[in-house]
């Protein structure tokens, strides 16, 4: 006969499963949201000045200081978790083990007679007709005692019923299964049964495969970078070789035809009029296309860049695109990466600064000085881009607005290449194929500082001094896996940048470009970097380095290169330095040099390296003959002294 299974009736098996499904993930994800010293030591200060507090009060406020989504479900699972563990510590546990000795009160090494001899003093102690009712004690639980100790004896002398508790551990035998699945007894009540199986079905038969589906095919059409994989077959086809930062802006204005828009209904022909006057009517219409999700979407985004005033529907939607637009534009030089193209590789990183400031890029730019705060493109001087001297033409005419303008100044500076070198650890010459690192020298002068004369140097010792130091410290960095130098003591860098129009703090960076203008290619993967340390002193140790690792060609050659330092925060903070490259032969080096070189690399000929280079033709280590002889007679001299030995025994 079948066992009848029940659910638990108490679902404390369900709520076990689910506590302990919570705290699996809830401790990961609290610990998550706990902020840690080293990631508030490296979060930017942000600019102090009255439009970039103005920017982050307004962003703040459109959020309405509302938990974020990962924050949201922690309190919510907490709360979960702090209800479900009150819940079991009140429930009663029915799951106790049968124990007839344990109801008798005696221990399991009695004989049958000690058994019998103890149930009649528990008789007549505890028989209903000798129990008297109280509050504590109803007639009721009087008689389930009673009749709990009359089984237990009963169990424990009688044959047939000890059988059943040894069986199946009650004394009156097979019992129902009490299985302890984690669901609560109501979802398997019959009157719930059309329910539970309706959820059950939409579940499995509709919200699962809708997700799988949303995911497979999501994935299908993002790539890695995160833009769907239409724009980046449009960045394929249309970015060219000679592409200018005019081309580059219609790249990737046709790249949002595919790109997610949020759908708001509130129409942009009255912003769109206002961009169109505002462009000319042949740069909009090569921009804007014909697609209607391509052209609200140019429509949004260059309502920042010219700096329109939108409505708070529409604010949403040009928050979104613009947070996607870092994301697009690093597609796109991925890709020109790819092909090694300097003139689009250098368009691409511009467009980030114009991005950042809010200013129209290409073909119709605007001043450098209007990133300036509260400072229109309309009142800056057409043949000025000194910073210092435009400050002091608003100092002079008590304008309200240099405070904001000097705060804006201190956080960010002219990026100025102190040395660039080509090294190669251990070498004094670059030979073909060589290891080789391009080390940059990199310091920011603010663009309102005046010039910083040298600290003076006391006599040849400290000119000795200093620049074995410096030597020592750049080895150092050259033997290190790190791509930048180590902050010295003192060494502060700018943190936030100034961006009041960019929704959200943002820390500045730069690209380092080796280039070859000739040819118009990339040399070397660029390398982004960051806190880049303000000039202090201005003397030749005042900087901190970079470097790039590559491998020299294979030919003897003297190359023209150029290095290019881009800020993506900045419109126009960017410099450049021209470098020569000259790859001596092997010849050059001197004999000591040429033997541990020859030592190293040529196999010896009777090896198994040196038999696989000679059949390649390569140059091996030959073995001296004379050298070769004396072990072939000293063998020889062996085996005779040995054989002189053995006649002498015999």
């Amino acid at each position: 006969m079948a066992a009848d299974y029940h659910y638990d009736e108490a679902g404390n098996m369900a709520s076990y499963f689910v506590i302990s499904f919570l705290v699996l993930i809830l401790i990961p994800l609290t610990y998550s949201l706990v902020p840690s010293p080293s990631r508030s030591a490296n979060k930017p200060a942000p600019c102090e000045c009255g439009p970039c507090i103005e920017q982050r009060k307004r962003t703040s406020g459109s959020r309405l200081q509302l938990p974020g989504k990962k924050a949201s479900f922690v309190i919510v699972g907490w709360a979960a978790f702090a209800f479900l563990c009150w819940n079991v510590a009140g429930a009663k546990s029915d799951s106790q083990i049968y124990n007839p000795f344990e109801i008798l009160g005696i221990s399991s090494g009695l004989s049958e007679k000690e058994i019998k001899s103890h149930f009649k003093k528990l008789s007549k102690q505890f028989h209903p007709d000798k129990v008297r009712v109280t509050a504590n004690e109803t007639i009721e639980f009087i008689q389930d005692r009673f009749v709990s100790l009359t089984k237990a004896y009963k169990a424990l002398t009688d044959p047939v019923i000890r059988e059943n508790w040894e069986k199946y551990n009650n004394p009156d035998g097979r019992q129902e299964v009490s299985m302890g699945i984690a669901l609560p007894a109501w979802i398997v009540a019959g009157q719930n049964n059309i329910y539970v199986l309706g959820v059950y079905a939409v579940l499995v038969g509709g919200v699962l495969p809708m997700l799988v589906g949303r995911w497979w095919f999501g994935n299908r059409q993002k790539t890695k970078d995160g833009i769907h994989a239409k724009s980046a077959a449009v960045f394929f086809q249309d970015l060219q070789e000679e592409s200018s930062e005019s081309d580059v802006v219609r790249v990737l204005a046709s790249a949002y035809r595919f790109e997610v828009v949020p759908s708001v209904k509130e129409s942009t022909d009255a912003l769109e009029t206002e961009v169109k006057e505002a462009v000319g009517s042949k740069v909009w219409a090569d921009i804007a296309g014909e697609d209607a999700r391509q052209r609200r979407s140019m429509v949004l985004l260059y309502a920042y860049l010219l700096r329109l005033n939108v409505s708070k529907g529409l604010a949403k939607e040009q928050t979104e695109l613009l947070l996607q637009t870092p994301l697009v534009l690093n597609a796109m030089l991925i890709i020109s990466q790819a092909r090694n193209w300097l003139k689009p590789t250098l368009a691409i990183m511009r467009l980030h600064a114009f991005f950042a400031q809010a200013l129209p890029p290409a073909p119709a730019p605007t001043h450098p000085l209007a990133q300036l705060p509260s400072i229109k493109p309309s009142e800056v001087p057409v043949n000025d881009n000194n910073y210092a001297s435009f400050t002091r033409t608003l100092q002079e005419k008590s304008d309200g607005r240099v405070t904001d303008v000097r705060k804006a100044l201190g956080h960010w500076g002219r990026v100025e290449i102190v040395d660039v070198s080509f090294r190669v650890i251990g070498e004094r010459i670059i030979t073909p194929a060589s290891i080789v690192y391009l080390v940059v020298k990199l310091r920011v002068v603010p663009t309102d500082a005046q010039p910083t004369k040298p600290a003076e140097i006391n006599g040849g010792d400290d000119v000795k001094r200093l620049a074995r130091a410096a030597e020592e410290r750049e080895q150092t960095f050259l033997n290190s896996r790190k791509d930048a130098e180590d902050l010295r003591p003192g060494q502060v860098f700018s943190g936030g940048a100034h961006a009041p129009y960019w929704p959200g703090t943002r820390k500045p960076h730069w690209w380092l470009v080796l280039a070859d203008d000739k040819s118009n290619r990339v040399v070397v993967p660029p390398l982004k970097i960051t806190d880049i340390p303000f000039r202090r002193t201005g003397d030749a140790t005042d900087f901190r380095a970079y470097k790039i690792q590559f491998q020299a060609p294979q030919n003897a050659a003297t190359l023209t290169w150029r290095v290019y330092v881009l800020s993506d925060s900045y419109v126009g903070e960017e410099d450049v330095r021209d470098i020569t490259m000259k790859i001596d032969d092997v010849s050059a080096l001197n004999a000591d040099e040429q033997g541990d070189e020859d030592e190293i690399s040529e196999p010896e000929e009777d090896t198994i390296a040196g038999q696989m280079a000679a059949m390649r033709g390569h140059s091996v280590k030959k073995i001296a003959q004379d050298e070769e002889s004396d072990e072939e007679s000293s063998t020889d001299d062996d085996k005779s002294s040995g054989s002189d030995s053995d006649s002498d025994s015999d």
